[in-house]
C-alpha cells in the first residue's frame, strides 16, 4: 500500500534560481502578492541574494529610491511612486537584540500601511505579526562561483493560507 500523498500547501514553494537577474526577477514577481501590513523575513548566508531579491521587490513595488542594502542604517524607507505600499527595508544583522531592540525602528507602526522586508530577521521580528512570508535562501559555500540559488518560501498565517506561491514558479 502507498502512504498517502502529503497534502498540498499553496503558502509554501521551493524555486531554483541562477543568476541575480533571476532572483531580481523574482522580487519583481513576489512583489505583485504583497499588499500594505505584509512582513516579508530574507534569511541566508552571506552573498545569498537577500539583497537582488529586496531590490526586485522595490523595483515591483514601484517605490522611490535604488534598494541596496541598510547595513550601516538599519533601515531605509522607500515610498511609493504610485499609490501602493511603501518599502520599508530592514538589515538585522547588526542586531543582537530580538523585538527590543528592534522596537527603537518602531516597525509596528510602519506594519499596517508598508510592506516590511527584514534581512536576517530570524528569531527577531517574528512577534510584529502572526502573518509574515518567511524566505530562505540557499547557496554553495565556500570557494565558488556558482550562481544557482535554492529559494524556500513559506506562508504563515491565515494572510498566506490562501496565497498559491507556486504561481511564482510560472
Amino acid at each position: 500500500m502507498e502512504a498517502p500523498a502529503a497534502p498540498h500547501n499553496p503558502a509554501e514553494t521551493q524555486l531554483t534560481v541562477t543568476s541575480p537577474e533571476q532572483m531580481r526577477e523574482l522580487g519583481r514577481r513576489l512583489a505583485k502578492l504583497l499588499r500594505a501590513g505584509d512582513l516579508v523575513m530574507l534569511t541566508g548566508e552571506l552573498g545569498a541574494g537577500k539583497t537582488t531579491l529586496a531590490r526586485g521587490l522595490g523595483e515591483g513595488l514601484g517605490v522611490r529610491g535604488a534598494v541596496t542594502s541598510p547595513t550601516f542604517v538599519i533601515a531605509r524607507v522607500h515610498p511609493s511612486l504610485g499609490d501602493g505600499p511603501p518599502l520599508v527595508h530592514v538589515d538585522a544583522y547588526r542586531l543582537s537584540g530580538g523585538l527590543d531592540e528592534m522596537e527603537d525602528l518602531d516597525l509596528d507602526v510602519s506594519l499596517p500601511d508598508s510592506v516590511i522586508v527584514v534581512e536576517w530577521g530570524e528569531g527577531k521580528v517574528e512577534e510584529l505579526t502572526e502573518d509574515r512570508l518567511q524566505v530562505v535562501i540557499h547557496r554553495a559555500v565556500g570557494d565558488t562561483t556558482d550562481e544557482v540559488r535554492h529559494v524556500t518560501l513559506t506562508g504563515v498565517g491565515e494572510r498566506w493560507a490562501a496565497v498559491d506561491l507556486e504561481a511564482l514558479a510560472a
